[in-house]
């Protein structure tokens, strides 16, 4: 959760994410932000996102984002 925390201060500084519960709904991150994170995140953990993943209650907190990660890491 740690390095997934700093990917996202990276792509957009200034929020709480370890208590933010509305990235998506809150408009923290934008959708270039969201873009730039979907290709870190592939990155990082070595994972495909498929396009019916990428809805806001997957990218509303970091937390909801640890668990899309952990869940396409035991799919692939």
């Amino acid at each position: 959760m740690e390095r997934l925390i700093e990917i996202l201060e990276d792509i957009q500084p200034d929020v709480d994410y370890a208590s933010c519960t509305d990235l998506i709904d809150g408009h923290y991150l934008s959708s270039l932000a969201i873009i730039s994170l979907i290709a870190e995140l592939e990155e990082e953990y070595d994972i495909t996102v498929p396009a019916v993943e990428i809805v806001p209650d997957n990218f509303n907190s970091a937390e909801r984002i640890m668990k899309m990660i952990e869940r396409l890491q035991e799919e692939y």
